[in-house]
């Protein structure tokens, strides 16, 4: 396994910056929230894509992945009954993925809980066939451009549209496109599983559609700034011979973002050589 940095921990520095501090620190490579890079992310031009490639590049990293991939721009939904809306958001989806393939990344993730949200007066049911058709679009995207585009279950504290990976089989298997498939966050597990994580991963993993994972505190701190016990999860990603990306993605930083990025990367390297 590989440990990337998602890049709005440290959001504050200029990205060739955020890059040269996840090398020092570390990690291998950074996974990119597009909304870090500007208000419309998915028309950023080839010049900027190959500047931000070579940034990594020249900093001994790679950039591995996209993430929170609706925030920019504002207004997308994949469940909205709106039709104009909806084509935008698959437009911006379809954008992404040939963002991603420029900038070297291989996997998409789409967490984007505001954005696939269920309306109160919408019926559920259609928002579900509305959400599979945005994501059947973008999976079409991925496979042609060779990359992965995984659904993250979340918690029911942050969505109400899939959040467990019993959902979210279920939408792969509606959709029937390899290039789409689901992830595991540490933070959404513990609080929306049934199982323990280890457990979790011994269930899902060797039926091949887990392609990401990102490791987080159920307290939504860093690796080893709470109670969850990383080390048997990273034991059973090893025993499954995961060689995928292992994001780190904490989303309250103590004392600070940097600060946090480089405890968490030393706890889980210690937490591997042991």
């Amino acid at each position: 396994m590989r440990f990337s940095l998602c890049n709005e921990v440290i959001r504050d520095l200029e990205f060739s910056a955020q890059c040269a501090f996840a090398q020092k620190a570390g990690y291998e490579g950074m996974e990119v929230a597009p909304f870090t890079l500007g208000e419309n992310p998915h028309l950023i031009g080839t010049a900027e894509r190959q500047q931000l490639r070579r940034a990594a590049s020249d900093a001994g990293i790679e950039i591995t992945s996209l993430h929170w991939l609706l925030v920019a721009p504002k207004g997308l939904s994949i469940t909205t009954a709106d039709p104009a809306v909806r084509k935008q958001t698959i437009e911006v989806m379809r954008r992404l993925v040939r963002l991603c393939a420029d900038l070297g990344g291989k996997a998409l993730v789409h967490g984007s809980p505001q954005q696939r949200n269920v309306g109160q007066n919408d019926d559920r049911e259609e928002a579900w066939k509305r959400a599979c058709e945005c994501l059947a679009a973008a999976a079409t995207e991925a496979q042609s451009e060779g990359v992965v585009y995984c659904i993250e279950p979340l918690s029911t504290r942050d969505t109400n549209l899939i959040n467990s990976l019993t959902e979210a089989s279920e939408c792969l298997k509606a959709i029937d496109n390899p290039a789409l498939q689901t992830m595991i966050d540490c933070c959404a597990a513990a609080s929306s599983e049934d199982l323990p994580i280890p457990e979790l991963i011994d269930r899902w993993m060797p039926q091949g559609i887990i392609a990401h994972f990102h490791v987080n505190d159920p307290n939504r701190r860093g690796p080893g700034q709470g109670d969850l016990a990383f080390a048997p999860i990273l034991a059973a990603l090893n025993r499954h011979k995961y060689t995928g990306i292992v994001g780190v993605e904490p989303f309250d930083y103590v004392p600070d973002g940097p600060s946090s990025a480089a405890r968490a990367i030393g706890y889980l390297r210690g937490v591997l050589e042991k």
